[in-house]
């Protein structure tokens, strides 16, 4: 499992209403562009659908996702189902109740297609795609925490 994790001055439920807006990835992730929820999907709920758009250089691709961890201002998990990835966050309260202790996370949970298989290890979507992927976490952990913290101010 890759993890980063770092503290932002806004309360959980201002990062929770960010990081589960799945149409807003493209703001914080260096991979993610976005996504739209699918298969009569609204919004963020346990076993909600969405299609994630993603791009790395001139590629783009879909994923297809659900949601399997959904507790509004402390976590939310879903699983690529191409990757067989679970991504994660989890939300902490500060001990002053005025900030959030964030953690972003990535697990493989089972085994891809050999196709996906074979993409990721050609290059095409980095040279150290495992490294790519631990790099955008930290990437991804500050992005958010401008974007709160900004909207805050």
């Amino acid at each position: 499992m890759d993890r980063a994790e770092l503290t932002v001055q806004a309360a959980p439920e201002r990062v929770w209403d960010l990081i589960s807006d799945i149409t807003r990835a493209g703001e914080w992730s260096p991979e993610a562009v976005g996504g739209r929820w699918s298969g009569g999907a609204t919004g963020p709920a346990t076993g909600a659908r969405f299609v994630g758009l993603n791009r790395h250089g001139v590629i783009r691709w879909p994923t297809h996702c659900r949601v399997t961890e959904c507790e509004p201002g402390r976590r939310f998990t879903f699983v690529v189902t191409e990757s067989k990835t679970a991504w994660g966050w989890t939300l902490t309260p500060t001990d002053d109740g005025a900030g959030t202790h964030l953690v972003a996370w990535r697990e493989g949970v089972g085994t891809p297609a050999l196709p996906i298989r074979l993409l990721q290890r050609s290059g095409l979507l980095g040279r150290d795609r495992e490294a790519l992927m631990r790099d955008g976490l930290e990437q991804s952990l500050q992005r958010v925490r401008t974007i709160v913290e900004s909207a805050a101010r």
